[in-house]
């Protein structure tokens, strides 16, 4: 199945660029970042970020660019059966020289997994130097860690994603 990567969420103020690898399935029908009701993605920005946990996608996206957070994929496009990283075939990186040259604020990017990291690192080369920190997926999926762990570690970095607000 083709499928494509959603626009960044993002505003000309964002400071923080976190990026997942591509939407699932769900997020996918839903189009939604992280629309998945078990992936921990919202949770863990609603907690770190100390606000009340809302499901209204408006809300959401108001909440990362209150705090200068732009969300996106490292994949504008690829070809994948169901929702899993390792199912990803003939992918297609999104544009970051562009993205980058239209956000100049942005010092941090998180990587939402390992696979999103990887990715990265495969097809983008940087002509600047940002801070690069891998986080655990917040994908059901990844099931290795709890949840309470993956949290932990999230919180941890988070409060750089707080120092930069």
């Amino acid at each position: 199945m083709k499928s494509f990567s959603f626009p960044p969420i993002s505003s000309d103020q964002a400071n923080i660029l976190i990026l997942g690898t591509m939407p699932g399935t769900k997020s996918l029908e839903l189009n939604q970042y992280y629309g998945h009701s078990q992936n921990n993605f919202w949770k863990f920005m609603f907690t770190i970020l100390k606000e009340d946990f809302s499901n209204d996608y408006e809300t959401r996206k108001a909440l990362l660019q209150k705090n200068n957070i732009a969300v996106w994929d490292v994949l504008q496009f690829c070809d994948r059966v169901g929702s899993l990283d390792s199912a990803i075939k003939n992918e297609i990186a999104n544009d970051f020289e562009t993205f980058l040259k239209n956000h100049p604020n942005i010092t941090t990017i998180f990587f939402n997994g390992q696979k999103a990291a990887a990715f990265f690192k495969k097809y983008v080369s940087l002509q600047k130097s940002y801070n690069q920190i891998t986080l655990p997926s917040s994908s059901p999926a990844n099931a290795s860690k709890s949840f309470q762990s993956k949290l932990e570690e999230w919180k941890i970095n988070g409060s750089l994603i707080k120092s930069d607000i």
